[in-house]
């Protein structure tokens, strides 16, 4: 939910497969694998890698994490890394001894020389890396977790695909419908005492893949504005294998938007952020609600496909 936003509870009025029906609004690493012979060299290997016990001794005994330069060591040859040295206030966790401005380059260097597997291996990374090259793969590795699309509240699920409809399904309660086409209508009452709120996510099952249907109110500028945008459950280069448009209106006039959908590594507050949508300021958006223009009966209608 955006900053300051407020929790609704409407009715959305969804079509998906040639039905209408009513749904209620709410508020709003370990390795099993076995390794193999490694291959040629490059950006990353696949297969074994090199650890005859070095690998625990970059492990700082403080957070447990890897220790990457400047890693520091007390008078005694004890280490920790630079995160954790700032936290223990110069004083050794092991011995107790001060800890002083001692780097170990002797364990620096041994790095160097080790090649590693990457943290997402039990998800199915299975490349190997030079030790310092390492973080900069896990940050964009094809395999690390997704965060949970749903915009709702602050959740912290990760996981793979499956993982999160399963999640979005049980826990978060969302619309899941099949088809790559839909009619949703958005209704809100009193719609000019609510600038910042978000509808509940809406997930799409099209061409086995699953795409979320955003809608939100928040002010773009001083213009208080509704946005509806998709978001596709997977990584950017797939997301650019397909498109989608959408269409609001009324009385003889129309907006519609086409693109293609960003991947959920994007935030919602990313995507709506870059105004990467379809964007219908307050007062077009009652004037095709119709009526006293003091509820919002907006429909949104709009369409999948993949590209060839």
């Amino acid at each position: 939910m955006a900053p300051g936003g407020s929790a609704l509870k409407e009715v959305l009025l969804s079509t998906s497969t040639g039905m209408d029906y009513e749904v209620k609004m709410a508020k709003a690493e370990v390795n099993n694998n076995k390794p193999t012979k490694s291959g040629s060299a490059g950006v990353g290997k696949y297969g074994m890698h090199s650890n005859n016990g070095v690998y625990e001794l970059l492990e700082c005994p403080v957070c447990t994490n890897l220790m990457y330069p400047p890693i520091h060591q007390c008078p005694n040859g004890h280490t920790l890394c630079s995160n954790c040295k700032a936290r223990v206030q110069n004083t050794c966790p092991t011995c107790r001894y001060e800890l002083g401005n001692i780097r170990c380059l002797a364990l620096e260097k041994v790095a160097e020389s080790l090649e590693v597997p990457c943290r997402y291996q039990s998800l199915g990374c299975h490349d190997i890396f030079p030790y310092y090259s390492k973080l900069k793969h896990e940050q964009h590795c094809r395999f690390r977790p997704y965060a949970c699309p749903y915009a709702g509240s602050e959740c912290s699920v990760t996981g793979d695909i499956h993982t999160l409809v399963v999640h979005l399904k049980d826990d978060h309660k969302v619309d899941m419908h099949d088809g790559c086409t839909f009619n949703h209508r958005y209704v809100k009452s009193n719609p000019h005492e609510v600038e910042n709120a978000t509808w509940m996510l809406t997930v799409f099952n099209c061409f086995g893949r699953q795409f979320c249907l955003h809608f939100e109110a928040f002010q773009l500028g001083m213009a208080p504005v509704y946005m509806a945008f998709l978001r596709f459950m997977g990584d950017e280069n797939e997301a650019k294998k397909f498109s989608y448009s959408l269409e609001v209106g009324a009385h003889g006039r129309k907006l519609t938007w086409q693109g293609i959908p960003r991947s959920i590594r994007d935030s919602h507050r990313k995507v709506r952020d870059s105004q990467d949508g379809l964007i219908i300021p307050r007062n077009l958006a009652l004037y095709f609600s119709g009526g006293d223009r003091q509820e919002l009966k907006l429909r949104v209608t709009g369409r999948i496909w993949k590209e060839e």
